[in-house]
């Protein structure tokens, strides 16, 4: 169908590429940076613009929206997971969605997809909170092969993990030979304030076997909605959470897993063990950004922000890498399927 489309943030990114052409070289760099500046969220992050473009549309009588991943395939589109089992591609530009396909477990029952990643050969790897596990499809939605997983990663009474708590966060790691997916929540028996990080090494034979495990220390109150690795193996992570009447909570930090202690072989994380945690550093709290014009359809700190899920880096420019953020609407009225750029350096 034929979908609205948001025309301020394009028209303003125009008028300022248009300024920064006319303008000579000293004058150019000094209108950037004075843009970054008017857009900052932080020292590291700056907003360049938002749309809600894809708010309460459909296509190809699928509702597009429900959105908690985002990957970026090998030809420079947008991939877009629904946690209601829908893989869109999307324009990068325009973010008009081109494909959709449907995805499904073994038995052909939906999943509440939660993480994406497009790998080298053109297929996807999808994390499913329900068990939780991972899965490798075609482009064409067909399973390939799924994962092994640790069997206390499960949901109780199987394994330790709490309902709606397990792989939000999935990403590939530079080389390609590390996969590496985030739990949401702590397991039962774990400190709430540490949630564990699960890889997997890829094998000569083009399978996965798991790999080393990571404490990674959340913010009180906040779960890890999603992770994006970074071209220098660090990962930039979302910590999320929700108020009722006071709204979201979004935090973008950098993390380092490259020095902390393999949590493997350790059965409860209490504090009280020598493990090192993932090092994070705070890059920004989105609420600290500027609104851009942006409206809410309930209360929040910032009226920019919603129940932010998915994020991508999707390239950089200029020395910062530019990294895509899109919230999960619930396809509930009081919320927006909203897609946020941001320019960030580490």
């Amino acid at each position: 169908m034929r979908m609205r489309t948001v025309l301020a943030t394009v028209t303003a990114g125009l008028a300022a590429a248009t300024c920064l052409a006319a303008a000579g070289p000293a004058t150019a760099a000094a209108q950037q940076r004075s843009s970054h500046q008017q857009n900052s969220c932080s020292s590291s992050v700056a907003l360049t613009g938002f749309s809600d473009a894809l708010d309460k549309t459909t296509y190809d009588d699928t509702y597009v929206g429900n959105f908690s991943a985002l990957a970026r395939n090998r030809d420079g589109s947008l991939a877009a997971l629904s946690d209601r089992s829908s893989l869109f591609t999307l324009d990068a530009k325009t973010l008009q969605p081109e494909s959709v396909v449907r995805l499904a477990d073994e038995n052909g029952a939906a999943l509440d997809s939660e993480g994406l990643v497009a790998d080298r050969d053109g297929t996807y790897l999808v994390s499913s909170e329900g068990e939780p596990a991972v899965r490798r499809y075609r482009a064409d939605g067909k399973i390939l092969d799924r994962l092994p997983v640790p069997s206390y990663l499960q949901v109780a009474a199987a394994g330790r993990a709490v309902s709606n708590g397990t792989f939000e966060g999935l990403t590939l790691l530079p080389g390609g030979h590390t996969l590496l997916a985030s739990m949401e929540y702590a397991l039962d028996g774990d400190s709430s304030g540490a949630v564990r990080w699960q890889t997997w090494e890829r094998t000569k034979g083009g399978h996965w076997r798991p790999g080393a495990q990571y404490a990674y220390p959340v913010d009180a109150g906040l779960g890890v909605p999603e992770v994006a690795a970074t071209p220098d193996g660090r990962l930039l992570v979302l910590e999320r959470g929700f108020t009722s009447g006071v709204g979201n909570t979004v935090r973008l930090y950098l993390a380092d897993p490259r020095r902390a202690t393999d949590t493997s072989g350790v059965e409860n994380l209490t504090g009280q063990q020598n493990v090192r945690t993932v090092k994070k550093t705070l890059l920004a709290d989105i609420a600290a950004c500027p609104s851009l014009g942006a409206t809410a359809k309930q209360p929040q700190p910032n009226p920019l922000l919603d129940n932010i899920e998915g994020m991508v880096v999707a390239g950089r420019d200029k020395g910062r890498l530019k990294v895509t953020l899109v919230s999960d609407d619930n396809q509930n009225a009081t919320q927006i399927t909203r897609f946020y750029s941001l320019r960030v350096r580490l």
